[in-house]
């Protein structure tokens, strides 16, 4: 016992890291849940002493949990209204039926709504619909679909709460939601009018109807899909207010899981709280819970400094030189690998050059390789996971290899316009 008590002491830092590594192959391969590979890593982790159990809750970062909480509460308590069904129908009547146009309007629409919800309850919002307009015009959903995703995941990048990584860099980097806003939106909304015209020019014969389907599509009767109009009128006055406490953070001092779980508990007390907590995506809450232990258990042990140490070596303590490597790098291995753990890695990592180098740069890297590299593959990011899982039950599926073909060209061109972006603003 006291050889093993030993070996773990000395080699600490090193069992750290290997704990993580083994998470994320395994995370990689999918065949265990996310949520199951996160908690015994942390139970590791723990049970070795890497961490002591009373540490490992300063690793935790609540700001976090209690803001994704939140969020799912009111974004799964609003849904009930019908009304971003209805808000995402009146959309695409505007565009008069045209499939290349329903197209742009479902891209534009996804990337907008994704920056003030989470990704992932986006998808799942239009798709519903997205299927419903394939079947009225005779033709694959797949474009469509691939489309919402790309988008969706370049929409989130753009705010505080539109992404998970974001969270996660808001939260270690103290940046609020006008920082994301004002930083990242300029480069975002480039991305956007460059992806959509390249979608659009990729999809436009795949997409081709007959007359008389996109008379069908402008006679869904959209009169009906509110199914709950007080309901409704709560909800976007709580968003609002929500959102609104999200720009005003740096003038009234609140953090932004604050004013979440504020609007979160005034939806509550009109609803069965179990019912509501039923539907929130508790596996999320773990997975984030056990990786933070996991990587409280690398910094514990030095290993977070050891890799800044590394970082600047490598880079020469050049900030240009560091915020490409990081924008890259993010961007290829979050392609690959789930680009939740891999945040969460790199935010502390980055937090320790804070002496060494002017962070600023290295946070909008981060967070435009880590959000914009989930389009690279299939297994990117959560939401690419769902889409394809649905579109394979309703019969339509989207392989690896088809999907890598779309997003890793959209990948290269965002992170291409990004290093362009951070260059012209930082350097």
């Amino acid at each position: 016992m006291d050889f093993i008590q030993n070996f773990v002491q000395q080699n600490s830092m090193y069992i750290a890291f290997a704990i993580l590594g083994i998470a994320y192959i395994f995370i990689a391969l999918e065949k265990i849940p996310k949520m199951t590979i996160a908690i015994i890593g942390a139970s590791l982790t723990l049970l070795l002493g890497l961490v002591g159990s009373t540490e490992a809750f300063k690793y935790i970062d609540f700001n976090v949990l209690f803001l994704l909480v939140s969020m799912m509460i009111i974004v799964h308590i609003s849904a009930k209204s019908g009304m971003y069904d209805w808000l995402a129908i009146e959309m695409v009547k505007l565009t008069k039926g045209k499939p290349i146009l329903v197209l742009v309007m479902l891209a534009v629409f996804t990337a907008v709504v994704s920056a003030f919800l989470d990704n992932v309850t986006t998808v799942i919002l239009v798709m519903p619909l997205t299927f419903v307009i394939a079947k009225q015009f005779e033709i694959s959903p797949v474009p469509f679909l691939i489309s919402e995703v790309l988008a969706s995941n370049i929409g989130g990048t753009s705010t505080l709460i539109g992404d998970p990584p974001n969270i996660i860099i808001g939260s270690k980097a103290g940046l609020s939601f006008m920082d994301f806003v004002i930083n990242l939106t300029p480069a975002i909304a480039t991305i956007m009018v460059v992806v959509v015209g390249i979608l659009g020019f990729w999809f436009r014969k795949e997409i081709k109807t007959k007359p008389e389907n996109i008379n069908k599509v402008m006679e869904i009767d959209n009169t009906k899909t509110i199914k709950n109009k007080n309901l409704m009128i709560r909800s976007l006055i709580v968003l609002a207010l929500v959102i609104t406490g999200f720009v005003l953070h740096d003038k009234t001092g609140l953090a932004a899981y604050v004013s979440a779980m504020a609007g979160a508990s005034f939806m509550l007390l009109f609803e069965k709280p179990k019912e509501v907590l039923l539907n929130v995506e508790w596996n999320t809450i773990i997975f984030f819970s056990g990786l933070f232990i996991i990587i409280g258990g690398i910094e514990a042990t030095g290993g977070i400094h050891l890799l800044a140490n590394k970082l600047i070596e490598a880079t020469g303590g050049d900030t240009k030189i560091a915020s490409m490597f990081i924008l890259w790098g993010s961007g290829i291995i979050s392609g690959v690998v789930d680009n939740i753990p891999y945040t969460a890695t790199m935010a502390p990592l980055i937090s320790e050059l804070g002496e060494s180098m002017n962070l600023a740069p290295l946070w909008w890297a981060l967070s435009l390789g880590a959000c914009l590299g989930g389009n690279f593959t299939i297994v990117g990011a959560a939401a690419n996971v769902i889409v394809s899982e649905k579109s394979a039950a309703e019969g339509h599926k989207i392989t690896f290899m088809q999907f890598m073909k779309y997003g890793a060209v959209i990948t290269t061109v965002a992170l291409m316009i990004s290093t362009v972006y951070l260059l012209i603003k930082f350097f």
